[in-house]
């Protein structure tokens, strides 16, 4: 009986948020935004044929769990769940706690994977007690252990990851020990960082949704992208160009890429025209077209589903990615800047 059972997908995504005082300009904002990174949960969950459910917490210097381990066709809207507090950050707490909870779940049935993502504007500063104020850090330590110790200790099958508003911030959160991969920096001054923040947060966790069917259960590069498609899915989802409409230029040192175009016979710098290879990690806006080149062949690929097969369905905003290892496939994403500083040992593609 039981060589017969399906083995069916089951994720449990924990979204752990700070709610501490300079959170207060985000936090309508921050309601709608993850709303919307919820439905794409939901959309991604229901055409892969898998069950997502989802926690939601919430963080100052109190941790407060919101939503547990629910259904995304049954959650209700952050609205009324979310409020900002004045409160402190204590980061480490919120995400020993999170992914503590999570493994009381019972995984001997169908096949689990756990992803936390964990957003924050600030650093921590009050696990273990308040130290605004009193400025005592000693009470820290065994939190700083504790937090070393559950990273390091994570089985195979679960992912965790951190949004940090800084590069000082990235490095104290792979001193805690999530990976480098997992990491990425928002602008947390801006409005149209939040924005930003859960459009990376959604790519990821399509990103991951789509991995769990090539039997990926969890990830060290969370935030990449394109290293979960086929060529066969690039096939069947978007136009090929013909090949007359384009060329593919080697880089081979820095260059600004205006004068790079124009020192090469039969091509001339036009803004808009010009796409670079993705490599590492870009702001890629709402307006900016992307297309996807087989690495054997030099074919490229693009049209309206380009975006949602690369970044995930419904994503408007801008989003934050860096190029995921797929051996067959390049990402290219349209600059309409005169000046753009393009890598060595890429490639930049022009349209003709």
């Amino acid at each position: 009986m039981s060589a017969n059972r399906i083995q069916h997908k089951v994720n449990h995504v924990a979204l752990v948020v700070d709610c501490s005082g300079s959170m207060r300009p985000h936090e309508h904002q921050l309601v709608r935004v993850v709303d919307e990174f919820v439905a794409g949960l939901k959309a991604e969950s229901d055409s892969l044929g898998h069950e997502t459910r989802i926690s939601l917490y919430s963080f100052d210097h109190r941790v407060e769990n919101l939503v547990w381990d629910m259904d995304v066709k049954h959650l209700p809207s952050m609205r009324g769940l979310y409020r900002v507090n004045n409160g402190a950050t204590a980061l480490i707490e919120a995400s020993l706690k999170s992914l503590d909870d999570l493994g009381h779940i019972w995984e001997e049935y169908g096949e689990h994977s756990f992803l936390q993502i964990v957003v924050t504007d600030g650093e921590e500063n009050a696990s273990g007690g308040d130290r605004r104020h009193d400025g005592d850090m000693a009470i820290l330590g065994p939190w700083l252990d504790r937090i070393a110790a559950k990273m390091g200790g994570l089985p195979g099958h679960w992912t965790s990851a951190i949004l940090v508003p800084n590069s000082l911030a990235k490095r104290t959160a792979q001193n805690y020990g999530f990976p480098a991969g997992n990491i990425a920096i928002w602008d947390a001054d801006s409005q149209e960082g939040v924005e930003e923040a859960i459009g990376t947060v959604r790519a990821a966790a399509t990103s991951f949704l789509r991995a769990r069917e090539k039997g990926v259960r969890g990830t060290k590069n969370l935030f990449a992208v394109g290293q979960d498609i086929s060529i066969d899915e690039v096939r069947a989802n978007l136009e090929p160009i013909p090949a007359n409409k384009y060329r593919l230029l080697k880089v081979d040192k820095e260059a600004e890429i205006r004068p790079f175009v124009d020192s090469h016979p039969g091509v001339t710098y036009e803004r808009g025209a010009c796409y670079y290879q993705l490599g590492a990690r870009a702001q890629v806006q709402p307006n900016k077209e992307v297309i996807v080149v087989e690495k054997d062949t030099d074919r490229a690929y693009t049209g309206e589903a380009a975006r949602s097969l690369l970044f995930g369905t419904g994503i408007q905003g801008t989003v934050s990615v860096k190029a995921g290892n797929n051996p067959k496939l390049e990402v290219y994403v349209q600059s309409r800047s005169v000046n753009r500083k393009l890598k060595p040992n890429t490639r930049l593609l022009i349209m003709l």
